[in-house]
């Protein structure tokens, strides 16, 4: 199950293994690692399974009572262990032999999750915004041989738009990565990360579009390759980015840019919690071929975003809107209908039009503002 506020237990187990773990008292959170944090294993890809004991659910939750604080909502985190056997499964399935990118875990929690990774052979890396949460995760990596790394930090509070200092657990990517071991690589090249997380209940929306300008731009995460996240969302939002054209309420510009940027895999379906879905996103190996590139991406996304603003418009007003008389020969070059609503074009054409435009003696930017765009950019974050 998804445990967020929690129902108080009894378990005296549990109440030993948090006295253990608060005994240990709190390491530096956030340090620098040597040249090399993992053995020669990390180089094999191989680790051996530590054997870990894995909390049952009822242990994980007195847990996270423990831990909760009157008035601060808890975070959904994973406390079923065959929820946890699971999404470990899915997260593995389908990985080509050799050496397997490291995965980051965001919120790990009570640690259900991790423990099962880290038996699975995984490297896990715990990003954890929680303090209380802490000392039983440092007390498991101080147990392993560099199988596991420990981060005080917060995944959806990373890179703010904010001036000056960034405050824990607020963070920089840069910095985050630094601290992973994990260097930048090409575009084309494999993943160099797999993310696993669930998006905050109240700001799915918000994160999703974040995430994408992100992508677009290759800024945050995305400076370091085709990041991988695979993270549960809600029914309705996985309902979104997998939209086809002409579902009036859920094809929408959220979806034709995701479905450009990236390749969405439905992993698994959680019915009892509000249905979440566990979604896979992979960045697009060819994304930035053709005339499409993180310098003009912008433009792309502020495009798109104009087209669905009158979904069951046609994409010839909104040709003639932008100041391009030619519109009309533009679409029949692009064997695009004349009176094709914009909401019936699939995420392709719109990228087809992007590139034509792109290479056209039509395109001038003179219909794109810079403070336009800046609205754009930060609508709904």
């Amino acid at each position: 199950m998804l445990a967020g506020r929690t129902p108080p237990g009894a378990a005296d187990c549990c109440r030993r293994l948090l006295a253990a773990a608060l005994a240990g008292g709190l390491r530096p959170l956030l340090c620098g690692l040597p040249p090399c944090w993992a053995t020669a294993r990390r180089a094999a890809g191989q680790w051996q399974s530590p054997g870990l004991r894995v909390p049952e659910a009822a242990e994980a939750e007195r847990l996270m009572q423990q831990v909760q604080r009157p008035g601060v909502p808890l975070r959904r985190f994973i406390v079923c262990p065959q929820l946890a056997r699971t999404v470990q499964r899915c997260l593995q399935g389908g990985t080509s032999p050799g050496p397997q990118p490291v995965l980051l875990e965001c919120a790990p929690g009570p640690g259900i999750l991790t423990r099962t990774l880290l038996n699975a052979g995984v490297r896990v890396i715990a990003l954890e915004s929680n303090s209380a949460f802490l000392p039983n995760l440092q007390s498991l990596e101080n147990s392993l041989d560099g199988q596991l790394k420990v981060i005080y930090g917060d995944f959806f509070r990373l890179d703010p738009l904010v001036t000056g200092t960034v405050k824990p657990p607020a963070m920089c990517s840069d910095k985050l990565f630094e601290t992973m071991g994990v260097a930048a690589v090409p575009w084309r090249a494999d993943v160099p990360v797999k993310i696993f997380g669930i998006l905050p209940q109240r700001k799915e929306r918000n994160t999703l579009w974040r995430l994408l300008f992100a992508l677009y731009e290759c800024s945050s995460i995305y400076r370091y390759g085709r990041v991988e996240l695979n993270i549960f969302i809600s029914e309705k939002e996985y309902k979104v980015l997998t939209a086809k054209p002409g579902e009036a309420r859920a094809y929408q510009a959220l979806t034709v840019l995701w479905q450009v940027g990236c390749e969405i895999q439905l992993l698994h379906m959680w019915l009892p919690n509000d249905h979440l879905c566990l979604v896979r996103l992979t960045p697009q190996q060819n994304l930035f071929t053709g005339g499409l590139k993180p310098t003009n991406s912008a433009n792309f996304v502020f495009m798109v975003k104009q087209c669905f603003a009158k979904p069951r418009s046609r994409l010839t007003d909104r040709l003639n809107s932008w100041s391009l008389d030619n519109g009309g020969k533009l679409l029949r070059e692009l064997e695009i209908p004349k009176n094709a609503e914009t909401r019936n074009l699939y995420p392709e054409d719109y990228r087809r039009l992007f590139e034509a435009l792109q290479n056209s003696n039509m395109f001038t930017e003179t219909w794109f503002h810079d403070e336009v765009l800046e609205s754009i950019r930060n609508i709904n974050l």
